[in-house]
C-alpha cells in the first residue's frame, strides 16, 4: 500500500520521503512548492494547495493509497501571531486532509501537532494527558488543537483511525527558515549578532532522524499504537542561550548574543515526557542535543 505525505517540500516531509524511498517504501507527496532539496523527493510529489480542496480532488495518485501522513503546516509560531490568517490556513489544510481521507475512503491519518498545544503551564516536563485549552498561547497553538480535535472527530464519526505526534523544535537539515537554528547559523557565517527572546527560554530540541525514526515506528505499528497521541522529542531540554554559544563555537563566529523580552504566543519551557512513545512505539532517540548541533552545523557548512 502507499503512504501520502503532506508537505512533501518542508523539513520533515523531505526526510521522511527520502527515508521511506531509501526503505523501498512506496510514497507519495503533495505540496504548493517544489522539492528543492531532494529530485528523488520532487520525483514522488504532486503540487497543489492544500487550502484549495478542488486541487486536491484533481491529483492524479495510486489506488493503494491507505495512510496520510498530515505534516503541511505554517510552522513559525511568531510567524502566525502577527500574521493569523496562517493559522486559519492550518485549519483548512487539517480539514482538507482528513475530508480527503473521508471521501477516498482511506482509513489511516497521522496528524503532526506541536509541543505549543501544552502552553506555559509552569510544569518541569509534560506528558500527553497535559494540553489544555486554558494553556493556548497563539493562533499557531489554536490550529494545532483544531486539528487534533477533527482528527478525533473523524475518527469517532468515519472510523478513520489515526495517530496525533507532537514534535517539539525539529532541526538539523532541510530548513532554511527563520526557525532559530538556520537563522542563528547563518547570522553565525555572517559574524551578525543574534536574539534571544527570553533569556531563560529552554526547549526540547529534536534532531530531525529521531523524528523520522518516531513517525517510521508509528506507521510500522499503527494496529498497536493507532488512536492515540505521543511525544516525539528527544526528553532534555537547552536553553536558546546555549544553542546561540554552541552555534558560535562551531562556527568560529564573532558574533554578539543579545538578550530581548519573551516574545507572545511563544511557549518558554518545554521538556517532553516520552514514556509513552517509548513503550507504545519502541521509540529511541539517539541524537542529543550536542552531537546534533554539531551535526547540523556541519550539514549547512556543505549545504547551503
Amino acid at each position: 500500500m502507499t503512504t501520502l505525505v503532506t508537505g512533501s517540500s518542508g523539513t520533515i516531509g523531505t526526510r521522511l520521503i527520502e527515508m521511506m524511498l531509501q526503505r523501498g517504501q512506496k510514497v507519495v507527496g503533495v505540496d504548493w512548492v517544489p522539492n528543492k532539496w531532494k529530485p528523488e523527493v520532487d520525483a514522488v510529489s504532486m503540487h497543489a494547495d492544500m487550502r484549495n480542496f478542488s486541487e486536491l480532488e484533481k491529483l492524479t495518485m495510486p489506488d493503494d493509497v491507505d495512510t496520510i501522513v498530515h505534516l503541511a503546516a505554517n510552522a513559525r509560531v511568531y510567524d502566525l501571531v502577527e500574521d493569523p490568517d496562517r493559522a486559519r490556513d492550518n485549519m483548512i489544510t487539517v480539514y482538507n486532509a482528513v475530508e480527503f481521507a473521508r471521501r477516498r475512503g482511506i482509513k489511516k491519518v497521522l496528524f503532526a501537532s506541536s509541543r505549543e498545544v501544552y502552553g506555559n503551564a509552569g510544569r518541569t516536563t509534560y506528558n500527553e494527558e497535559m494540553a489544555e485549552i486554558r494553556h493556548c498561547e497563539s493562533p499557531y497553538t489554536a490550529s494545532k488543537i483544531a486539528g487534533e480535535a477533527l482528527v478525533e472527530a473523524y475518527t469517532r464519526c468515519y472510523g478513520i483511525d489515526h495517530i496525533i505526534f507532537r514534535f517539539s523544535n525539529v532541526y538539523g537539515m532541510y530548513d532554511d527558515s527563520n526557525r532559530v537554528i538556520p537563522l542563528f547559523i547563518r547570522l553565525a557565517k555572517k559574524n551578525e549578532d543574534m536574539t534571544v527572546f527570553g533569556k531563560d527560554k529552554c526547549l526540547d530540541f529534536t534532531y530531525i532522524d529521531d523524528t523520522i525514526s518516531g513517525i517510521m515506528l508509528c506507521l510500522d505499528k499503527f494496529s498497536e499504537a493507532k488512536n492515540d497521541t505521543y511525544n516525539l522529542a528527544f526528553g532534555e531540554g537547552a536553553t536558546i542561550e546555549h544553542l546561540a554559544e554552541r552555534i558560535t563555537q562551531l562556527t568560529g563566529s564573532s558574533s554578539k548574543i543579545s538578550y530581548a523580552p519573551a516574545r507572545t504566543g511563544e511557549v518558554q519551557h518545554y521538556i517532553a515526557d516520552i514514556t509513552k512513545a517509548k513503550k507504545a512505539l519502541g521509540y529511541n532517540p539517539k541524537i542529543s542535543f550536542e552531537e546534533g548541533i554539531t551535526k547540523a552545523v556541519e550539514w549547512y557548512a556543505k549545504n547551503t
